[in-house]
């Protein structure tokens, strides 16, 4: 038998038939094909699509009785204008028959999410939700954000609704447990501790600093915590602080005191008073001007792992219980619920609901609505998020808001991102090499936060890749300096990079060996056609490369946002190489200045042949005395 969450569970060769038409929209063509499709039709549950001439899937409807379900299709006048027009581009119909009604129901989320109809209600953020990963595939186990499939042996901690609410637990996880983040090859090759043991964020294992039974320790410790077990932590770490305290090793007190102070205030502001409510999933919608928004929060072992606000596609005329139906089981399609999931209203069909994600989860699912205490005001809170999101939505329009937010979405940033840094380098044949940071955020470019980095480095001339390396080593190690625990709001949220996967390859190595492991880096060069289509490829650091529409306002942003830094780069290059050419070797020289300098220049005519002039030449030139020429010749000939 086939588990509820196979993907070929339904099998539509065995129980499928299509009836196809042609013509253009028509709604007694659309009656004719749906009769058509009645007379054969069982009295079995089921799903039926209906698709428009050219075959494509207009909507996607579920049934206890197939039969009864599709003949009110052809009762034209009591559907609502927006059923009107779905049937009058209806040509044909594929019907697909299940066992149960909570099949059915299943199946159809399924194929929503496959063809995504115009005339269903759509969750329109389908991003895998992401989870912390302690891998144990190593001696010392590496604590990381991870999405996608879970093949790496480890144990999975999630999903937490956003990549946000991830990265706040991995730097509790760091503060508390001492826990490492590197990568098994940055691990193999240290030789002495990086920056987050200095900070006292990693136990620095790579390098001997623990022994392995204790830092496995820390591993039991950290999986406790996430469980939710973080008072047990507690009362060990104060145990500790107390003995080595006794013990007069005031330093490591110092250190479990420190770790018992994060564990308190991530307690503050992580953990739900909600007695027995264990792990639970909380929706709320709201409704205003048409559209609506339904705010989720995820509850795992009493703490909160976050929350997320969701816009469905295509609600209007469609009842809200309806649309937060559809949008439950669209969203447990490819993740198992939680034991208990707490609504803010009563919904129509809710045993079979609760029947459909038993089956998918292969447990018991509990669908509440609270009415008093503790969960009521959880999904009160849930309810005046879901209100403010769609406020905010509904005011944002077009303005920087909408694009930041959408740069989110496109990048799978936590949040829109407050602070953007771009780089970029300029040079000419190396000569006069530059490299310059913007910066931008809500308010636009933030013009008194660019910078500009003179390359020091013996680089080889027209190496762009070891320019970007000096830029970024510098401006990390400034941030790591002056603000290593990130409070003073000069850490970007975001790094875009002018160039392709060789420039974000040494990006990503270079913020590796910093130990920054939290900032995303994009990096953005030209397309195919070298952009004269108006096409640029996003490059992410997993591989994956983003194309945008050319007429797409994020990507007239983005492209924005680069050639600020192109300009500003070559500003920066062409203010250097001005001041190069009105500058010489004889600036250098004690005792010369504009007058004499343009005099010399004036009679040996270049900067170099004064330089090689014998003592007589100089002592013959205009305005230079005899003691004068001796210095000019014993600086630039200190041998005689």
């Amino acid at each position: 038998m086939t588990s509820p969450g196979d993907q070929n569970r339904f099998n539509e060769d065995k129980a499928s038939y299509t009836v196809r038409g042609s013509e253009a929209p028509d709604l007694e063509a659309g009656v004719a094909a749906i009769r058509n499709v009645m007379k054969t039709l069982p009295a079995r549950p089921g799903v039926y699509r209906m698709q428009d001439a050219r075959g494509d899937v207009l909507y996607v409807g579920k049934a206890r009785g197939l039969k009864q379900r599709v003949t009110n299709y052809t009762q034209v006048a009591r559907l609502s204008k927006r059923l009107q027009r779905m049937v009058a581009q209806t040509r044909s119909m594929t019907i697909v028959t299940t066992r149960t009604e909570a099949e059915a129901l299943l199946l159809e989320a399924q194929l929503i999410k496959r063809f995504r109809p115009p005339y269903n209600v759509l969750l329109r953020d389908d991003k895998s939700f992401p989870f912390i990963l302690l891998r144990e595939d190593h001696p010392f186990a590496r604590v990381q954000k991870h999405r996608g499939a879970r093949r790496a042996k480890g144990q999975y901690f999630g999903p937490f609704a956003s990549a946000g609410s991830v990265t706040r637990t991995l730097n509790a996880l760091q503060k508390l447990f001492l826990l490492r983040s590197c990568s098994d090859s940055f691990f193999a090759n240290r030789s002495r501790p990086c920056l987050l043991y200095q900070i006292r964020r990693c136990s620095a294992p790579c390098v001997g600093r623990i022994e392995q039974a204790a830092y496995a320790e820390l591993v039991d410790d950290a999986k406790s915590f996430l469980a939710g077990k973080s008072t047990g932590v507690q009362a060990k770490l104060g145990k500790a602080m107390a003995d080595a305290a006794e013990a007069q090793d005031f330093e490591l007190a110092a250190v479990y005191r420190d770790r018992l102070r994060a564990l308190t205030y991530i307690q503050g502001s992580q953990t739900v008073h909600a007695e027995g409510l264990g792990d639970a999933d909380i929706f709320a919608l709201a409704c205003n001007a048409g559209q609506m928004c339904i705010q989720a929060f995820f509850i795992r072992g009493g703490q909160n792992w976050g929350h997320r606000a969701f816009f469905p596609a295509h609600t209007n005329d469609v009842p809200e219980d309806e649309v937060m139906t559809s949008f439950l089981v669209q969203f447990y399609e490819d993740m198992s619920p939680p034991k208990r999931i707490l609504v803010d209203r009563d919904l129509l069909e809710v045993e079979l609901l609760t029947e459909a994600l038993s089956e998918r989860a292969e447990r018991k699912v509990a669908i509440e609505r609270p009415q008093r205490g503790d969960r009521k005001k959880l999904v009160d809170q849930a309810s005046r998020n879901a209100e403010e999101a769609l406020e905010r939505r509904l005011a944002e329009g077009t303005t920087q808001g909408k694009l930041l937010r959408e740069l989110a979405d496109t990048f799978e940033l936590p949040d829109p991102p407050k602070r953007i840094e771009v780089y970029d380098n300029s040079h000419i044949m190396g000569t006069n090499a530059t490299g310059a940071m913007i910066v931008a955020g809500p308010e636009g470019f933030r013009t008194n936060a660019y910078r500009k980095f003179n390359i020091k480095s013996d680089i080889t001339p027209g190496d762009d890749f070891g320019m970007m390396r000096e830029v970024l080593e510098r401006r990390f190690a400034r941030l790591e300096k002056d603000d290593p625990d990130r409070s003073s709001g000069e850490w970007p949220d975001l790094l875009l990079i002018d160039g392709g996967k060789g420039q974000l390859s040494v990006v990503c190595e270079i913020m590796e060996n910093a130990g920054v492991h939290d900032i995303p880096v994009v990096g953005i060069a030209k397309g195919p056609h070298h952009g004269r289509d108006g096409r640029e490829v996003f490059h992410l650091p997993n591989g994956r490369e983003i194309t945008l529409p050319p007429n797409a306002p994020l990507m007239f942003y983005l492209q924005r946002l680069r050639d600020e830094a192109h300009r500003f780069a070559i500003g920066t290059h062409r203010a250097k190489r001005a001041k190069s050419l009105t500058t010489s070797t004889l600036d250098e020289v004690p005792g010369i200045g504009p007058n004499r300098k343009r005099a010399l220049l004036m009679h040996f005519g270049t900067a170099r042949a004064v330089k090689g002039a014998a003592l007589e030449d100089l002592e013959r030139a205009p305005g230079i005395s005899k003691a004068m020429a001796r210095q000019l010749h014993d600086y630039f000939h200190p041998r005689g």
